[in-house]
């Protein structure tokens, strides 16, 4: 089991994350549940793409994806997960103002006096956050699961699925750097189980009772 040092708050962080279909969000709910306060960086990048000054710069960037102060987002993730120059170019604009209200959002939740605070971020490895983790719970699932769930989900073909998920740090790498991992190829109820058995793992006692 892995923890990572940072500077002292009045609270502890816990990385979520795992490849996409790996059932994060689900994992998310099951916390809440338990009374984590559980931050969604996904949430929040949605908040942020709909904000006047961060549309302004996306359009500059992105022209045509942007059409009466609205986002066209297929559109956008069309163009920008075509080509990782892009991409990068797409998370320079959303990913600090995205980092800015998950702070806000965790100090506003130390002051509710919460001990310990989720962060739900995707990319949380490829985005070098986990140094500023005290511990990281991996999502997981194989590949096929992962990739039927997101085309039942998203409308995607196949081979966009795979794409999108080379994408991301491989599964095995984001498996060997977790404090611990969740295997998410089974029932709700079985991934209930596990999550409570990871609690107790990082020593984590849920704030409310379980749902």
């Amino acid at each position: 089991m892995t923890f990572l040092t940072r500077p002292p708050t009045p609270f502890r962080r816990l990385g979520l994350t795992g490849s996409i279909g790996a059932g994060k969000s689900t994992v998310a709910a099951l916390l809440r549940a338990r009374g984590l306060t559980v931050l969604d960086a996904d949430e929040q990048a949605r908040l942020v793409t709909d904000e006047p000054e961060t549309l302004a710069q996306i359009g500059l960037a992105f022209p045509g994806t942007v059409r009466g102060g609205v986002l066209d987002r297929p559109a956008l993730g069309a163009v920008a997960f075509a080509d990782p120059a892009r991409l990068a170019q797409l998370n320079a604009i959303v990913h600090p103002r995205v980092r800015a209200r998950m702070a806000a959002l965790e100090t506003q939740a130390a002051a509710r006096g919460a001990r310990w605070i989720v962060q739900d971020i995707p990319l949380l490895f490829e985005g070098n956050l986990e140094a500023g983790m005290d511990a990281v719970l991996v999502v997981d699932a194989p590949l096929e699961i992962r990739v039927a769930r997101v085309m039942a989900r998203s409308g995607l073909g196949r081979e966009e699925v795979l794409a999108r998920d080379a994408r991301q740090m491989p599964a095995d790498e984001k498996r060997r750097r977790a404090s611990v991992v969740i295997e998410n190829a089974g029932t709700r109820e079985e991934l209930g189980i596990q999550v409570d058995a990871a609690l107790q793992t990082l020593g984590i006692t849920p704030e409310l009772p379980r749902a």
